[in-house]
């Protein structure tokens, strides 16, 4: 957030697609971080999340967790504590879950595995134009329903080399995930204008080396043929009758 030069106190809202500890380990540094009184902090309103069932048990602890710290700061720091409370939005379902200033978000389910549930995507809608983020997911038709049209459409992919799939390991990792051919199906049923891959799941071990980029775009090409990027981060898109892609350069 501080290389684009967006204060993370100024975050009005965070989603959750689910609770494995690679997408919520950050939250607290979010929170905290973002009610000090430094230019990127000085929050003065509740910490706004939205997440499914489970949401409000996580935040209940973060809070209980860091009271300590929180108790501290309000003393000698002199911080507002309506900066720090946090204000939790929980849904179990398919829906509309945030709605503001013509900002209409929809959560729908996935399947990122028979037992890691809750687990969700999001289609984010505005002045006409739209962009799924399809979470942590198996090949799925819910991601086909709320992304067929989208603006832009941002999935998951993983990725082994064959030797590799020999592994119990890289097995059980790929079979919670998407293959590259299966997003391609899935860009092609729901023909987004732009097609973006993000959280690239490459596995590897010391004998066997990660596959490439160039592998992940020719298997998808196998079942999609329209337009294609791979996410890196701080890469952003503008939308509007086209979509920009910008590139982060240092």
């Amino acid at each position: 957030m501080g290389q684009i030069k967006v204060p993370i106190g100024k975050i009005d809202v965070l989603f959750l697609t689910h609770f494995h500890s690679d997408h919520v380990s950050g939250i607290p540094d979010v929170w905290l971080t973002g009610w000090l009184g430094s230019g990127y902090g000085r929050r003065a309103a509740p910490f706004h999340v939205v997440g499914p069932t489970g949401a409000k048990n996580l935040m209940t602890n973060l809070e209980t967790a860091y009271s300590g710290d929180i108790a501290i700061r309000t003393v000698d720091e002199k911080l507002p504590p309506q900066g720090i409370a946090i204000a939790v939005d929980e849904f179990d379902k398919d829906g509309v879950v945030y709605e503001k200033d013509g900002v209409k978000v929809t959560a729908f389910e996935v399947d990122h595995g028979d037992v890691i549930k809750p687990a969700f995507g999001y289609r984010i809608d505005y002045k006409g134009h739209s962009a799924v983020i399809s979470g942590d997911t198996r090949y799925n038709t819910n991601v086909i329903k709320y992304g067929t049209g989208v603006d832009l459409l941002v999935h998951e992919v993983a990725l082994a080399r064959p030797e590799l799939m020999t592994s119990q390991f890289a097995q059980a990792i790929i079979a919670h995930h998407t293959s590259p051919k299966d997003c391609g199906r899935v860009f092609m049923q729901a023909k987004p204008k732009l097609a973006v891959y993000t959280h690239l799941v490459f596995l590897s071990n010391e004998k066997v080396p990660e596959a490439t980029l160039d592998d992940l775009v020719k298997q998808t090409r196998e079942s999609y043929d329209g337009p294609l990027e791979v996410g890196e981060d701080l890469t952003s898109f503008e939308i509007g009758d086209t979509v920009t892609i910008t590139r982060w350069k240092q």
